[in-house]
């Protein structure tokens, strides 16, 4: 594909636009959200003739897709089944302490988003927690908080995380057992690290509350236990398959098929897909693909010798910056060009998952998790405003970006 310089000013304000309508997350005196945004920037560069229909459908990453797409379905039985509502009830039951209870919502969030796309564990975990919450007669915002933020630490651990660390585990190639051995560690430490921070900055309102009796675990949970059985297996199964080295996508997708030979009816199924992000997705890879091959390709990356040869320092300050800008799925699409002419190219793609995760954690804003906690407490009537989230977000991403950044400078494996 060849690109005429003229169109260079034209790209450069195109994706300027774009990601800067991303970042504000709307456009004044339109209803678009970031989907349509994105839709609208690649739609943009098709008709400017930056890209032609063929070259932009070969910019999307199907392969991400695909693995985001299987994840949420993978998610929703395991949902329908009951599994999230039996494991909320099983921790009332034996975990009734403030300190306890706290302490077994970071885990059980932090583990399930290890595996599981943390957007799709907060839509499921966060009204659960609330009503724990209501139950416990505990104040909610410590769990709220300490349920997001755990989320997006705990998601640090592998591909299957989150959605830019499916973005890359596509680009970079590096296999599921490998990514998780070396940040498996960061987000074990950023978790117990996670716990402290919000048992500190909360420890007035933990304090104030009296335990109470558990309650029965078996009352407020619906089961179905034929498809618990069945969902648990196969996701279980699939993981397995994940660290053996297996295509994650094709086993994600058959994960899926697989528990969609069932009696579930599909629109229950698809209603927890979020449509809106993988529209989004695709978008940003055409919009960032054409802004690379007409833009970037000119600046001579591979010359920046000098700061290329510290990759986990550049790309995580990068990366924390640019995340809160523009949000962190976006800011890793962008590092796709600087991370092709890294000389320690898989170092410096570990360095952006860690970083680009841990930075969703600074404000309510920096990650899609956040928001659909935030979203889903103001639905039930508890407000978590976005200063009452920096008193955590704050310090946890300064404590817990460094710790990773220690970890992958230091350790060799």
């Amino acid at each position: 594909m060849t690109t005429h310089p003229a169109s260079i000013p034209l790209v450069s304000t195109i994706f300027g636009l774009t990601y800067l309508a991303l970042a504000v997350g709307k456009v004044p005196g339109l209803r678009i959200d970031r989907a349509g945004i994105a839709l609208v920037g690649a739609a943009t560069m098709m008709a400017a003739g930056v890209l032609s229909m063929h070259d932009a459908a070969k910019a999307v990453d199907y392969e991400t897709i695909v693995l985001l797409f299987a994840m949420m379905i993978v998610v929703s039985y395991l949902r329908l089944s009951g599994f999230f509502a039996l494991a909320t009830d099983r921790i009332a039951a034996r975990f009734a302490g403030p300190y306890a209870l706290l302490a077994v919502t970071i885990t059980l969030s932090g583990v399930l988003s290890a595996f599981l796309v943390n957007d799709v564990v907060c839509v499921a975990l966060t009204p659960l927690v609330l009503h724990l919450c209501e139950r416990l007669k505990r104040p909610p915002i410590p769990y709220l908080v300490g349920l997001a933020t755990a989320a997006n630490v705990g998601s640090v651990a592998t591909i299957t995380g989150n959605p830019q660390n499916i973005i890359i585990g596509s680009l970079s190639q590096i296999s599921y057992l490998r990514f998780a051995a070396r940040l498996a560690p960061i987000a074990a430490i950023g978790l117990f690290l996670n716990f402290i921070v919000v048992a500190l900055v909360y420890r007035k309102q933990l304090a104030r509350q009296v335990d109470v009796a558990p309650t029965n675990p078996t009352s407020h949970s619906p089961v179905h236990r034929p498809l618990l059985v069945k969902s648990l297996t196969v996701t279980i199964v699939a993981v397995v398959l994940f660290f053996t080295g297996a295509p994650i996508a094709l086993v994600a997708l058959a994960a899926a098929g697989v528990l969609m030979l069932d009696r579930v009816r599909p629109e229950k199924v698809y209603h927890s897909v979020d449509w809106p992000l993988l529209v989004m997705f695709a978008g940003l890879f055409v919009v960032v693909h054409a802004f690379e091959v007409s833009v970037v390709r000119d600046w001579g990356l591979e010359r920046w010798h000098a700061l290329l040869n510290s990759p986990v320092v550049l790309v995580s300050g990068l990366s924390v910056l640019l995340s809160n800008l523009v949000s962190n799925v976006p800011a890793v699409l962008l590092f796709k060009p600087l991370m092709e002419v890294m000389p320690q190219k898989e170092l410096a793609w570990l360095a952006l998952a860690m970083s680009s995760t841990l930075a969703g954690n600074l404000t309510v804003l920096g990650s899609v998790a956040n928001l659909i906690v935030v979203e889903a407490a103001k639905r039930a009537g508890t407000e978590l405003s976005f200063g009452e989230y920096l008193k955590v977000g704050v310090p946890l991403t300064i404590l817990t970006t460094l710790m990773g950044v220690a970890w992958l400078s230091l350790t060799h494996y």
